[in-house]
């Protein structure tokens, strides 16, 4: 297999790193990373696509991997971190992708799920976040781009928990971005609306299930139609370029419009 030498791409000469990286808008993101010029270290469970992901991309003549852990895990995601700059060099661009969602009326809802769902919304951006940074900053900097949502700034009944974790999303990477702006890492968060993946078409299915109307008329009224995931990964691409050198600490929506309203 010969790997094509790239010149041109917004993403040349980096390694990104991506979360989640296996499906949905993660999978569209390694996928047009690595057409951009990126090395591609995918992060996702065991039991994911991420392998066969990587062995696609690198079939398509370009540098990929794929590095399994549960993103909650702190020793789990030391290790994928270590098998991804061993096999591709210093990570300049982080994309914390991963995530899931609990749809419950909030009094149903337990101490256990919410635990589960700041491990793979928050703690998962904590434990990355924390492996990459020393390694981008010896590499004269980097970006970094954590997965918000709409869901950060406009509440939906039986969200509270997801709500909430993209909340913290937010101010995660504001603070990221205003600590570490000094030393050349900028840190942003994309926020998509309701997007076009097997993750939101659950979310639209459970919501459903507890009379929340999130038919095509509603979606429609509120964002015209779903997003796309490559939608999402186009924003997320711009946010880690260097097209974005000067946009640090915002919250870019890929919502048509949805928090506008």
């Amino acid at each position: 297999m010969v790997m094509k030498t790239q010149t041109t791409g917004r993403l040349v000469g980096k390694t990104a790193l991506i979360s989640g990286g296996a499906g949905g808008c993660g999978r569209s993101a390694a996928e047009l990373f690595a057409h951009e010029g990126a090395r591609v270290a995918i992060v996702d469970l065991p039991h994911s696509d991420g392998e066969a992901l990587a062995a696609k991309i690198r079939e398509a003549g370009y540098e990929a991997v794929f590095a399994a852990a549960d993103v909650s895990n702190e020793e789990e995601v030391g290790h994928a971190v270590n098998a991804a700059v061993e096999a591709l060099g210093p990570i300049t661009v982080l994309f914390n992708h991963a995530g899931s969602l609990i749809v419950k009326p909030f009094l149903e809802t337990t101490a256990a799920e919410w635990d589960r769902l700041m491990a793979v919304n928050v703690r998962s951006m904590f434990l990355m976040t924390r492996a990459v940074l020393p390694g981008m900053i010896a590499a004269g900097g980097g970006a970094i781009v954590c997965t918000s949502s709409i869901s950060a700034v406009a509440a939906t009944p039986g969200e509270v928990l997801y709500d909430t974790t993209k909340g913290a999303c937010h101010m995660f990477a504001r603070a990221i971005a205003v600590e570490y702006r000094d030393r050349n890492i900028r840190c942003n968060a994309v926020c998509p609306g309701f997007i076009k993946t097997a993750h939101g078409e659950r979310e639209l299915e459970l919501l459903t299930g507890i009379g929340v109307d999130v038919s095509e008329s509603a979606i429609a009224a509120q964002q015209g139609r779903m997003c796309r995931p490559d939608e999402v990964a186009r924003a997320a691409l711009f946010l880690a370029s260097d097209e974005a050198s000067f946009i640090s600490g915002t919250h870019l929506f890929v919502d048509n419009g949805f928090t506008a309203i």
